[in-house]
C-alpha cells in the first residue's frame, strides 16, 4: 500500500448490506482520515464469482478495508490475493458474526471457539498478502461464555501464533441459538471493562472498541482507555456524525464539508456512476443518503423524496438536488 495511513482511531463498522462501495465514497466525503470497512464478503464469492462485483471500490476510499467471512485459510487465503489487486489497506477476518452454527464452510463467531483454526486462517491470508494489514474483528466470547479469561485467551493465542497486531472488539457476547443477528446486537450486555482490561493486558496491540457508541462524547471517553473506536448503525442513521472527527480526533483543523458541498458531489458521483453502466440505478446510491440531513428541518422531505419509488425509477441524479433545495428552503440555506 502507497498511502500514508492515518491511525484507526475512528472506523466505520462492516455492516451488510450498508458498507458498499456507494455509501463508502459518500462516507470519505464526510471525513478524509475516518477507517472505511466493506460489508463482509464470503471468500467463496471472491473466489468464484466475479471479484469485480465484490471489490471494486473508488480510488478516493483509502484507507479502507475489506472484510471477508469464511473459515477455509486456502479460501480465505485466495479470496485475500485477489483483493491485492484492488488496494486494499488492510483484510479483515470475520469473528463476530453470530452466524448460526454450521461445521463446514462456518464462519463469524463460531470460530472463537476454533482459536487454532482461526491462527490457521490468519496466517494463510497474510502470507497471501503480505503487504496488507491482515486484522481481526470478534466478540468477547460466544454463548453463555461470561469470564474475561475467554477472551483474553483468544487473543493472547492470536498474538503468539500470527503476525495480526489489530483486534477488534465487539464489547458482548454473540448468541448463537435463540437469537436473530439484530438481537444479538442489541440484547447480549456490553461489557466495556472487558474491552479496556485487553488493552491493559496486551498494550503493545492495537485495541479497537465497537459496540453501541452513538456520540463524539462516548467516542472521546473510549479513547481514554483503547486506541480506536468502531462505529456502525449510527454512522449509517446518522452520517453527518463523522464530519467533527477529523477535527476533534485527528487534529486535522480543515474546515468540515457544508452540506451544499456534499450534496453537489454526490449528485457529480451519482451521475457518473449511472452513465458507467454496471445495472447501476440511482435507488442502489440514494438508499445510502436518506439519513444524511438527520436533525435538520426538512429531512423527512428529503427522505421522502429520495425513497420515492416512482421519482427514483427517472433515474435522474438532479432529485438529489431538488431534494436539498427543499431542505435549503425548510432552513434558509439558500
Amino acid at each position: 500500500m502507497n498511502h500514508s495511513l492515518p491511525p484507526r482511531r475512528l472506523s466505520v463498522a462492516p455492516m451488510l448490506d450498508w458498507t458498499d462501495r456507494h455509501f463508502r465514497y459518500m462516507a470519505r466525503q464526510i471525513s478524509r482520515h475516518t477507517w472505511l470497512y466493506t460489508e463482509m464478503i464470503n471468500a467463496g464469492a471472491i473466489i468464484y464469482g466475479d471479484p469485480a462485483r465484490f471489490l471494486l471500490k473508488d480510488e478516493c476510499e483509502n484507507p479502507v478495508a475489506l472484510q471477508l467471512g469464511g473459515s477455509e485459510p486456502h479460501a480465505l487465503a485466495e479470496a485475500a490475493k485477489k483483493a491485492t489487486a484492488w488496494d486494499y489497506d488492510e483484510i479483515n477476518l470475520n469473528c463476530g458474526c453470530p452466524s448460526p452454527r454450521v461445521q463446514k464452510g462456518a464462519f463469524g463467531a463460531c470460530l472463537m471457539n476454533e482459536v487454532d483454526l482461526v491462527a490457521d486462517c490468519l496466517n494463510a491470508m497474510q502470507e497471501a498478502a503480505p503487504e496488507c494489514a491482515v486484522t481481526v474483528k470478534h466478540r468477547i466470547g460466544v454463548d453463555k461464555q461470561s469470564d474475561y479469561q475467554i477472551v483474553a485467551d483468544f487473543v493472547g493465542t492470536l498474538c503468539e501464533k500470527t503476525a495480526c497486531r489489530t483486534f477488534i472488539v465487539h464489547a458482548r457476547n454473540a448468541w448463537l441459538d435463540g437469537l436473530s443477528p439484530k438481537e444479538n446486537r442489541e440484547i447480549p450486555p456490553l461489557k466495556y471493562d472487558y474491552v479496556y482490561r485487553l488493552k491493559q493486558e496486551f498494550s503493545d496491540l492495537e485495541i479497537i472498541i465497537n459496540g453501541g457508541i452513538k456520540t463524539n462524547e462516548e467516542i472521546a471517553e473510549h479513547l481514554n482507555h483503547v486506541d480506536g473506536v468502531m462505529i456502525g448503525r449510527e454512522c449509517y442513521h446518522n452520517p453527518m456524525i463523522m464530519r467533527e472527527w477529523d477535527q476533534l480526533f485527528y487534529g486535522d483543523n480543515q474546515a468540515s464539508i457544508e452540506y451544499e458541498t456534499l450534496v453537489a458531489r454526490l449528485q457529480n458521483y451519482t451521475a457518473a456512476q449511472l452513465s458507467a453502466g454496471r445495472g447501476t440505478i440511482l435507488r442502489h446510491m440514494a438508499r445510502h443518503y436518506l439519513g444524511l440531513m438527520h436533525g435538520l428541518k426538512g429531512a423527512r422531505q428529503w427522505r421522502r423524496m429520495l425513497s420515492d419509488a416512482e421519482l427514483l425509477k427517472s433515474n435522474r441524479p438532479e432529485l438529489i438536488a431538488e431534494a436539498w433545495a427543499e431542505v435549503a428552503k425548510a432552513n434558509r440555506f439558500e
